[in-house]
């Protein structure tokens, strides 16, 4: 099955979440979506969304998603029946006997016990554990709609991680679930109010309770308590005299038959009702939280590589010089405390690190600006996120395109980038060429100078 034409913003939030889960394991070959993304032109999610969406399709997450989605109304479906056809046997179970006499007491504890555990369960796990996975109906249809999908092989099982964790990031996985699994309960009580109605419009049938060890006054006490709600919605409650007569007249079986229905109403579809629309509105108030995280390392990392492909600017005589994208910088909060120095490409001859920055504690690397290098040293930024990074380049070189993508590089992985033209006198010339280079580059920005102490002032 082909993927959907126009995917929805939780599928598209998905598909990237499980193309990180796979890259966690090693990195995708991605130059054609990288390309096909940078063309899009739009803003870095979107990009980034984009990029997931066509690796996502070449191994074979979209035609999973499009299969579990196909299939999950079916699995629902299959949900929703077996609770109803439970909720049939249950009315039956209550209301079938061939005396037609039926218990208040099992008849309440048979109906609402199951549905308040499960209920303070869901409650507990909001307040106790948040980001746990529940054990209710949601679950259970989240679950077998990935096994029906895709069983055990394919990209079933890494879609199920992606989505309860990107669910659990967001702080909507109990939400989630809960809205299926109080949406199964809602249907249940409604098929169960249904036919005890019909039942017991049509049907003779006696009210009463019955105790061995239990006080008289103790049943009495529970109706008035427990019939306080339903009564506020205009349901009878039997008095003192119709719960101590254990064969009432006909209006007291009436009363009897509504309190019972009333207190199905109040204490179980009402609450499932109204979680419902809780959990919808969670959903809507917390849906943005979904996009991805651009602080993390995985999504800094490719912003840096989405500026280093951004095309080059070229001067035109005529129009002059096109605007330059400014570049991504780490926020404060975002950064530790490492400190880094770097040498690109520097001549073998020229020794780095310099001895004021080994007292100083910052962690040296020396790359020769190879691709493998260059990339061996993304990934340290990108896990480090270094707070300062000195670059030293060697005046007499001549910066290029390259040079530029470097530096927009290590400048996105941190706080603050300082270059350091170190050379000779001689190189006064060649160091004027780089200050003019940084403001041809739209680089002007960024803090560069000839001698190092003043480019280590206020360095710690």
């Amino acid at each position: 099955m082909n993927p959907v034409a126009h995917p929805s913003p939780f599928q598209d939030a998905t598909i990237t979440e499980a193309v990180q889960l796979v890259e966690e394991t090693g990195p995708l070959d991605d130059t054609q979506a990288m390309r096909e993304a940078m063309s899009l032109q739009q803003d870095p999610v979107r990009r980034i969304v984009e990029r997931a969406r066509v690796l996502g399709q070449r191994i074979g997450l979209e035609s999973e998603w499009a299969r579990a989605r196909s299939w999950s109304p079916w699995v629902l479906l299959g949900l929703v029946a077996v609770i109803v056809i439970a909720g049939l046997t249950l009315a039956g179970n209550v209301l079938g006997g061939s005396d037609r006499q039926i218990n208040v007491v099992v008849a309440l504890a048979s109906l609402l016990g199951l549905h308040l555990i499960t209920l303070a369960l869901w409650l507990g796990g909001l307040f106790v554990s948040p980001g746990s996975v529940n054990a209710s109906f949601g679950w259970l249809w989240l679950t077998l709609t990935a096994r029906v999908a895709g069983g055990r092989r394919g990209q079933a099982p890494v879609l199920l991680r992606a989505v309860t964790r990107l669910l659990n990031r967001a702080r909507l996985l109990p939400w989630a679930l809960g809205f299926v699994s109080h949406a199964i309960w809602t249907l249940s009580f409604a098929v169960v109010l249904a036919a005890m109605l019909f039942a017991l419009a049509f049907r003779n049938y006696t009210l009463s309770w019955e105790t061995t060890i239990l006080e008289p006054d103790f049943f009495v006490r529970s109706v008035q308590l427990l019939g306080r709600a339903p009564a506020c919605l205009g349901f009878p409650v039997p008095d003192a005299q119709a719960v101590l007569s254990p064969l009432a007249a006909a209006p007291s079986q009436r009363a009897w038959a509504l309190w019972l229905t009333g207190c199905i109403v109040v204490y179980g579809l009402l609450p499932r009702v109204a979680f419902v629309l809780l959990c919808a509105a969670v959903w809507q108030m917390r849906k943005k939280a979904l996009r991805p995280d651009l602080s993390q390392p995985y999504f800094r990392k490719l912003l840096a590589r989405f500026d280093a492909l951004a095309p080059p600017h070229i001067v035109d005589a005529d129009p002059g010089h096109l605007p330059h994208l400014a570049p991504h910088r780490l926020a404060a909060g975002d950064t530790t405390d490492s400190l880094m120095a770097v040498g690109f490409e520097l001549p073998d001859e020229l020794p780095w690190p310099p001895a004021a920055l080994d007292m100083l504690g910052a962690q040296a690397v020396r790359i020769d600006g190879s691709a493998s290098a260059r990339r061996g040293l993304l990934d340290t930024l990108a896990r480090v996120r270094p707070r300062r990074v000195l670059v030293g380049c060697h005046a007499a070189s001549s910066p290029d395109r390259g040079t530029e993508r470097f530096l927009r590089e290590v400048m996105a992985l941190s706080g603050e980038c300082r270059l350091w033209l170190f050379g000779t006198a001689a190189d006064d010339t060649a160091r004027q060429r780089w200050h003019a280079w940084l403001g041809e580059a739209g680089l002007d920005g960024l803090q560069a100078g000839d001698a190092l102490e003043p480019m280590l002032h206020g360095w710690t």
